[in-house]
């Protein structure tokens, strides 16, 4: 189905839906729920049950159902029916689709079954398209349901007013719910953690950032930058890697940070620089047939008193002016670029998101595994002066080797270093204790016993708090006190790592007695610091390379992350992104509208970004004029993908995203995007060849029509004869996307200029209206056709059709045709065929039936040197309109 989206573009995005024109009107996006959360997540945790009117023993069940009656079922998507009837109805009432049913309708009458069968199979296909389209529309908002588990453990008493622990369906907890939380649950609403053990919980589809985040029961004292930092909050969609926790219920629903994503996403797609393009091509199209038309109709009813034949040779006329192969051209132009893109494991889902891939100036992505590889590994084993150390990388080995509580990320990277395990297994066989991980002291031991019967305490945490627990320095192979100077020593080395976007864990152990058997907190003391160990999500190998040719093609790259901006700054620079200037979250929400167009085209790093932040970036950038492509794999890239011309995400994002996405990477590869860029910018060329060839010949033709009409005793061509010349010349047209593209059209990004197709139609389209006048001056005068309608119609039939067919190879490229630039063998083989049948239907069986006779042979030799100066004529005009005007 997705084949013939561009063809429902084609017909119906001339008039798009009320709700689609509304839109754009504000690229401000703050969601009330956001401020609600950060109230909950400032205020104690008395004042927190007294606004929420609950306790820690929960809520009654009829208080429950009371509250469920006044916010609704905890539900994401309503998944409301809408009724197909009256979506396809209002498709059908545009004015251009009455148009062409009219069109349709009359042409059957006329006996034209041919016109009448394309131009309403064309419609009806079009209707049906746009339908299916609208009804679409909220599937995307439905797949945030399947994020949430299915039930929860809520706190509840009945009556008797006693505390009890009961399992619901998610859909009917309520604000004020006191739910426990456990390693594995997905997260139900947004809760206000009020209390917590060892808690922590993955958000990085909202966020962005692969690391758990760690949850306190605490009070946020301070003014909170974004509502995804707060450490006491946990957002509906999330969840819990490790730890338990009880929270109570704040916002549910529509209401929570995940309801405020869908309802941006389930409305309806705002319309692409591709949508608008051919919206304003249609409505060019429509103005010139408003006036072409009537303008015929009324010369020929006045001047042949035939009012019947005069409104049926105009309706001949608006079939001729209308670009009825438009919707074929494009169709197979853009499926032929999903069909090279899919060689290249890119999945199409909107053909006309191949077009924007072409027009795309900015790409806005995120940072993991988009430009690093989506994998924490361990990058540096260090001591305390910075130089590689061996013995650094063994003791971080045996900690996260014996540790028996969760790995997280950090440890599964240690343990990477398989070519450590031997010694983990012989010299260091026996582990003796271990001290597992608090969110207080920031880090964990293990004891192991050495061959030698001694024990060896190894600690790894967090580089402040594990300084505080040392008294001595491994340094050189000694044993050195650790005084004021090492400290400061000791911290520059931290700080820069931690600069350059580096997680940095120090490492320390001590020797006890083999007679000591058990372990406390205590004996973290008076330890022997060894070193750092230092961790990152490396930059891709093929991101450098990818960055360098999207810049090549014109495309400005900008991050758009939930990350902080240090590790941001970091990648950048390891993949050749010159830094032009860094925004947070925090700013944008601070920003107006007007501002933060001016920030958009300053940064192109923004950091620590909320979803409404990347939607606001995104709409700002296509209100500046950008053609715009977004490329995201969470949750919290859904709003920004659907609001992008290009939405890009991958086979391994969340459900939503790609229910959101336009285009479907099966590897991540930047690569792939700029080989898609240029399979755009080829699309987009051939369409707008078929446009320019299209609008100009019928515009002179029709041009030559009101001439004519004015000047003949009688119709200048029949009905019949010209939607036969409109069709054939089409015909010639059909091999354009298999075109050759001139490399000039594909260095920088393009897009839709009606303007300069106007131009082109205004200036080139005349040409060929000379060589018709000529030609009525041939018939009447050396052929004497003026008492002979058929001679006279036949030979302007044949050199019409002869003419536009040529200006192909002409308007095809900028450059000489045949010399400096040959059409692919293809549209050489049709645009012949077309011709010689040109020439051929005068004496064909055909002819009577088209109203058609045998034209002198004095005529071909008059014709042959008309389309030479016509060529060249021609060819005169489109040099000086490219020189004048700078484009074509």
């Amino acid at each position: 189905m997705f084949l013939y989206d561009s063809f429902f573009q084609y017909m119906t995005l001339s008039f798009l839906p009320k709700h689609m024109k509304a839109s754009k009107q504000n690229i401000t996006t703050v969601h009330p729920s956001t401020n609600k959360l950060k109230e909950f997540a400032t205020c104690s945790k008395e004042e927190l049950f007294k606004t929420l009117k609950s306790s820690e023993e929960g809520l009654s069940q009829h208080e429950a159902k009371r509250r469920i009656k006044i916010f609704g079922k905890n539900i994401i998507s309503e998944n409301k029916k809408i009724n197909p009837f009256i979506v396809i109805f209002d498709n059908i009432k545009n004015p251009l689709t009455l148009m062409l049913i009219v069109l349709s309708s009359v042409s059957a009458y006329m006996g034209d079954l041919r016109t009448a069968m394309v131009v309403g199979g064309m419609t009806l296909l079009s209707v049906v398209l746009s339908s299916v389209q609208e009804l679409r529309s909220s599937k995307a908002a439905e797949k945030l349901s399947s994020m949430v588990s299915s039930t929860v453990t809520v706190i509840r008493h009945d009556k008797s007013q006693i505390p009890k622990t009961i399992e619901l369906p998610i859909k009917e907890i309520v604000p004020g719910d006191i739910v426990r939380l456990s390693a594995g649950d997905v997260i139900p609403a947004d809760l206000r953690i009020f209390s917590a053990k060892d808690l922590f919980v993955n958000q990085a589809s909202l966020t962005g950032e692969a690391m758990p985040v760690e949850k306190f029961a605490i009070n946020e004292h301070y003014e909170i930058e974004s509502i995804l930092e707060a450490h006491n909050i946990c957002f509906m969609g999330s969840s819990i890697q490790s730890g338990t926790a009880v929270g109570i219920v704040c916002t549910t629903g529509r209401d929570t940070y995940l309801g405020s994503i869908a309802k941006t996403i389930e409305s309806a797609a705002e319309p692409t620089n591709f949508d608008i393009g051919i919206k304003k091509f249609t409505w060019l199209m429509l103005r010139f047939m408003l006036i072409m038309v009537p303008l015929v109709m009324i010369i020929n009813g006045f001047l042949k008193h035939d009012w019947i034949g005069a409104f049926l040779f105009g309706l001949s006329v608006a079939v001729g002016l209308a670009p009825e192969m438009l919707p074929m051209i494009v169709t197979v132009n853009l499926g032929k670029g999903a069909f090279a893109l899919s060689k290249q494991k890119v999945i199409v889902k909107k053909l006309s998101a191949i077009q924007n891939f072409g027009a795309m100036d900015v790409l806005c992505t995120d940072k993991t595994g988009t430009l690093t590889q989506d994998k924490i590994i361990l990058e540096e084993h260090i001591d305390i002066n910075g130089k590689e150390s061996d013995h650094v990388l063994e003791l971080a080995y045996l900690n996260s080797f014996h540790q028996t509580g969760l790995k997280n990320l950090l440890d599964l990277a240690v343990l990477e270093h398989s070519e450590i395990e031997g010694l983990a297994r012989q010299e260091f066989p026996d582990k003796i204790d271990e001290i597992p991980f608090d969110f207080n002291r920031k880090r964990m031991s293990v004891v192991v016993g050495k061959t030698d019967h001694t024990h060896l305490l190894i600690t790894k945490g967090a580089s402040e708090e594990m300084i505080k627990i040392c008294t001595h320095v491994e340094k050189g192979g000694q044993i050195l006190p650790l005084d004021e100077s090492m400290h400061d020593e000791i911290f520059k080395i931290i700080h820069e790592y931690n600069e350059d976007g580096f997680r940095v864990v120090a490492v320390a152990y001590k020797l006890m007695p083999s007679t000591q058997k058990t372990y406390a907190v205590r004996d973290e003391s008076e330890m022997i610091l060894a070193g750092f160990v230092s961790f990152l999500d490396p930059p891709k190998e093929s991101a450098h390379e990818a960055i360098a040719a999207l810049q090549e093609y014109g495309v400005r790259v900008k991050v758009l992350t939930g990350d902080n901006e240090i590790v941001t700054k970091k990648v950048c620079k390891d993949v050749g992104l010159n830094i032009s200037g860094i925004y947070k979250g925090s700013d944008i929400d601070a920003m107006s509208d007007e501002e933060l167009k001016i920030a958009v085209e300053e940064a192109n790093i923004f950091a620590k970004l909320s979803p409404d932040n990347k939607a606001r970036i995104v709409t700002a950038l296509r209100h500046n004029g950008h053609t715009v492509g977004f490329m995201g794999d969470g949750i919290n890239d859904a709003p920004a993908l659907k609001l992008a011309d290009v939405g890009i995400s991958v086979d391994s994002a969340v459900d939503i995203a790609k229910e959101t996405a336009d285009i479907i990477l099966l590897e991540r590869n930047l690569l792939v995007l700029a080989e898609g860029i240029v399979l755009g910018r080829k699309v987009f060329a051939n369409i707008i060849k078929y446009i320019k060839m299209g609008a100009s010949s019928n515009y002179g033709n029709m041009f030559s029509v009101v001439g004519a009409s004015a000047i003949l005793p009688f119709i200048p061509m029949q009905p019949i004869q010209i939607v036969t010349n409109n069709f054939l010349y089409d015909l010639s047209q059909s091999t354009t996307p298999t075109d050759h593209v001139d490399e000039e059209l594909i260095k920088n990004p393009k897009k839709w200029d009606i303007a300069d197709i106007k131009n082109f139609m205004l200036i080139v389209g005349p040409t060929s209206s000379v060589f018709d006048y000529i030609t009525f001056g041939v018939m009447i005068y050396v052929f004497h056709a003026w008492t002979n309608e058929a001679l006279f119609q036949t030979g302007w039939f044949v050199e019409s059709l002869i003419s536009q067919t040529l200006i192909i190879h002409i308007i095809r490229t900028d450059k000489i045709p045949f010399f400096q630039s040959t059409a692919s063998l293809p549209v050489i083989l049709m645009t012949t065929t077309i011709m010689c049948i040109g020439v051929w239907l005068p004496f064909s069986p055909f002819a009577k039936t088209l109203g058609l006779v045998a034209l002198p042979i004095g005529y071909w030799s008059i014709l042959v040197a008309m389309m030479i100066g016509y060529v060249f004529l021609t060819q005169s005009v489109k040099m000086f309109y490219i020189k004048k005007f700078a484009k074509i």
